[in-house]
Parts: structure tokens; C-alpha cells; sequence
């Protein structure tokens, strides 16, 4: 029997229907159940061909227990070494070698010094920064947020030079992005599953977070859906990630990737709305028991993305 777990925190309504969707499809000898975990020893594996992360971003005890299951042989969806090295500003940094839009954006240090650590720490650091040249590059109006994170959490629209200093100011040890806005007409919210399934939602960020999800909304080409798509496939080839959203906005017909470090996305039915529960419900519980059948004891289950895998044969990105 292959068992396939989901590991979740405060969430009430995906991992349930997860586990009652693998359940009802009555593959042979592949069940599917909540994790539960009494010990972990170095070294030994866990009773889970498959596991589904959504909750170890915020639980480091959970990620090294399912870098222990992986390196004995679980796929762990999503990988969590890769997740555990990765951030926004290095993804906006992949986006350019692959032909993917993004917006202007530059990493800045933290405006305080990180604990244990003094203006000696960071003196390979010109004082004052260039900020003329920088905010030249970006311009204004401009998004500043941190570079790894989400849920829109410190995320700053500023106007000048002064609401950036004034804000700057503010954010502490956090390392922060300052980001070209990008004005657009169109806006959508892309799950990605697997690498081979892509689900478009026409999405409002600047509205509620309970009316960001657009039902009924107007026509879109197909030009800028068949872009949108084949860009939510590209950047998930090469980042590796089995289940994560892409979102694009779109300015002059050109779709910009705004945000595509998203490895637990939102997927309760009260925020993403039936029709896309039913679709990320059905896809998500197809691709655990697509990789349940072809777990192998003790190998190496992971999905490794195009740009770990070019790197290490010294091709780098093809």
C-alpha cells in the first residue's frame, strides 16, 4: 500500500477534499490521509510514498522533518530544498535569462542591522547606495516588498523619493525589493501543477481579498492566454516547483510575471470560489497519485527544476 499524506496547518477546506478526491478515485493499493508524525530519527524513513506540503514555510520542525522523508525516498511536493533556497528577487533573476517579462526590480540591504552584527558586517556596502541611479532605473510610482515572503504582507506602493525613505525606514532587518509598477489591464492568477496542468484565473489585486478572484469578467485574447500559459510553464520547469500560482499582469498586450514564488497558494474554496476548488482539488489529487505509482523505495522522488539540473551538468540555462 502507498500512502499518500497532506501536511497542512489552519487550512479547513482543500486538504479534506484532497483527501476524499485520491480516496474516491479507488486506485489500487494507493490511499490517502493526513500526516501524522509521533517521532522523527535521523536517517529513517517515513510510511509516505507522497507528501504534500503546505505548511512548513511557516514550521521549520516541518521542513527538516520532510527534508529527512525526502532524502529516504518520499516525493515531497514541493521539494523542499529547492523551496528552502529560494526567493522572489532570485526568481525575478531567472525570469530574465528565460524570456519571461518582469518588472524592473533591485534588492536592497535591510535599513537595520541583522542580530549579531554591526556597521563592520556590511562594509563592503558603498554609503551612501546610488539612489539616484536606482530610482532612476525604477521610476515612480514603485511597489516596495520584501524579497521573500507573501500573503501581501509589508508590501508598500510608493510615490517618491521621500515616501521611500520615510517607508525604508520602517522595515527594520527585513531585505526589501523596490519594484516598477506595472500598470495593467488585465491581471490574472495562474495555478501550476505538475508542470503540465494550467489553470487561468482572471484575478483583481487591488480589490478585498475575499473579491480578488473575478467571476463573469470580459473576454481576453487568446494571444495573451497562450502567452500567460506557456510563461506559468516555462518558470515552473525551470524553478522545479510542483504546485505553486504565477500571476501576470498584463501592459501593452505584453504579460509581466508579477509574483511566482507561491509554493503553498491560496486554495480554500471561501477565497478562490467553487468552479477553482473543484479544478486545483481535482489536478492536485491526479498528480499525488500520478507520483505514488511511480515511487520508488529509497531513490530520489523529488522534482528538480531545469535550472538545478542545467547547473549541474555545466550547461547552465539552455
Amino acid at each position: 500500500m502507498k500512502k499518500i499524506g497532506i501536511l497542512y496547518g489552519q487550512e479547513n477546506t482543500f486538504p479534506p477534499a484532497f483527501i476524499e478526491r485520491v480516496n474516491a478515485k479507488n486506485e489500487r493499493d494507493i490511499v490517502a490521509e493526513s500526516v501524522t508524525i509521533d517521532k522523527v530519527m535521523q536517517g529513517e524513513a517515513t510510511e509516505y510514498a507522497v507528501i504534500i506540503d503546505r505548511i512548513s514555510q511557516d514550521i521549520p520542525f516541518y521542513r527538516a522533518y520532510l527534508k529527512n522523508a525526502a532524502l529516504n525516498g518520499t516525493a515531497v511536493i514541493n521539494n523542499p530544498f529547492w523551496w528552502s533556497a529560494d526567493e522572489k528577487f532570485f526568481n525575478n533573476c531567472l525570469a530574465t535569462k528565460i524570456g519571461v517579462a518582469v518588472p524592473k526590480t533591485v534588492i536592497l540591504p535591510s535599513n537595520q542591522h541583522p542580530p549579531d552584527t554591526t556597521e563592520r558586517s556590511m562594509r563592503n556596502l558603498a554609503y551612501p547606495l546610488d539612489w539616484e541611479a536606482i530610482f532612476r532605473y525604477i521610476g515612480f510610482p514603485a511597489y516596495f516588498k520584501p524579497f521573500a515572503g507573501g500573503g501581501w504582507k509589508n508590501v508598500y506602493k510608493v510615490h517618491n523619493a521621500e515616501e521611500f525613505y520615510k517607508t525604508y525606514n520602517e522595515t527594520g532587518q527585513l531585505v526589501m525589493m523596490l519594484q516598477e509598477e506595472i500598470t495593467f489591464t488585465e491581471y490574472f492568477r495562474c495555478y501550476s501543477i505538475d508542470c503540465r496542468d494550467v489553470h487561468i484565473m482572471q484575478y483583481e489585486p487591488r480589490n478585498p481579498h475575499n473579491m480578488r478572484y473575478v467571476k463573469n469578467g470580459p473576454p481576453v485574447a487568446q494571444k495573451i492566454l497562450d502567452t500567460v500559459k506557456s510563461g506559468v510553464l516555462l518558470l515552473n520547469e525551470y524553478l522545479g516547483y510542483d504546485f505553486n500560482t504565477v500571476e501576470f499582469a498584463i501592459r501593452d498586450g505584453i504579460p509581466y510575471a508579477i509574483d511566482f514564488c507561491n509554493p503553498a497558494p491560496d486554495a480554500d474554496i471561501n477565497s478562490v470560489g467553487e468552479e477553482n476548488f473543484e479544478w486545483i482539488v481535482d489536478a492536485a489529487s491526479a498528480m499525488a497519485i500520478r507520483r505514488a505509482k511511480v515511487h520508488q523505495d529509497g531513490k530520489n522522488n523529488l522534482r528538480w527544476g531545469k535550472f538545478v539540473t542545467s547547473f549541474a551538468s555545466g550547461k547552465g540555462i539552455e
